[in-house]
């Protein structure tokens, strides 16, 4: 019934027992994830989860905030892409927040090698044929730019015209409208459920209907009422009955709706699997 659009399964905290991850997610009618890569160090993991197991897909890609990890080439990211159940390339994109944060003499010009990486993911996707899923963290703005600058959204190809999703989305109605009309999805986490949360509720509120994804991102940002535990794909429903509530509708129905738009972006280009 319900698809956690983004997750990280080769992280340790779920590593340790994916058995019992993978029971829990039946229990919640949790029937379907995309386990997502944030280096090619994890990527062979990532895959082999993929492919272990029925109903997990994966991603390949390198986290806008690693360093001193390998740096793939557009070749490489599109070669990894050619395997039918990697389904999307990323988690890619930009993340200034951390550097902002600690204050450290560091500006946001430093930052070229992250602008460097995130260009070479959308052209492998486009090339590849295969969706983007983007991490924007205070870089909205440049998130865009490199976007339009890379011609996202522009052209007249099947790509373009759903070009991927911005997972996790925290940023404005005026962010959302922007990544809506370049063709992206945008996929709600555990954040959604945050009491202080009011501007992100508000975009899941308004967000059309065929273009919403949900989920985890686990193990991290569990959803409330499972706040400070690790999170997993099991706690996808509690996004699912957030989004509802705010669109007057049932979880069952955000289940239906997402894993429908799930389809679309993800899986209609993958006719194989």
């Amino acid at each position: 019934m319900f698809t956690d659009s983004h997750c990280h399964l080769a992280m340790p905290e779920l590593a340790r027992d994916w058995l019992a991850v993978r029971a829990a997610m039946a229990a919640a009618q949790v029937t379907r994830a995309l386990c997502i890569s944030t280096s090619m160090e994890e990527f062979p993991q990532v895959r082999e989860l993929a492919h272990r197991f029925d109903g997990v897909w994966a991603s390949v890609g390198v986290h806008p905030e690693h360093e001193g990890v390998s740096e793939p080439s557009e070749d490489e990211l599109a070669a990894c892409a050619a395997d039918a159940r990697v389904i999307a390339i990323g988690e890619t994109g930009l993340d200034y927040y951390q550097m902002q944060e600690r204050k450290a003499g560091r500006a946001i010009a430093d930052l070229d090698w992250q602008r460097a990486r995130f260009r070479t993911h959308i052209r492998a996707a486009r090339r590849a044929d295969k969706p983007l899923v983007i991490h924007t963290r205070a870089a909205a703005d440049d998130t865009l730019r490199i976007l339009r600058e890379e011609g996202v959204g522009q052209g007249a190809s099947a790509w373009d015209r759903s070009p991927g999703v911005f997972h996790c989305f925290t940023e404005s109605a005026a962010v959302a409208q922007a990544a809506l009309d370049m063709g992206f999805y945008l996929s709600f986490s555990g954040i959604v459920t945050f009491k202080n949360a009011r501007d992100v509720q508000e975009v899941a509120r308004a967000a059309p209907q065929e273009r919403i994804l949900i989920e985890t991102d686990a193990p991290y940002l569990a959803p409330a009422p499972m706040r400070g535990k690790i999170n997993s794909p099991a706690h996808v429903p509690y996004v699912a009955a957030k989004l509802a509530e705010l669109r007057g509708t049932t979880p069952e129905r955000i289940g239906e709706i997402t894993s429908a738009n799930f389809d679309a972006l993800f899986l209609a280009r993958n006719r194989r699997i």
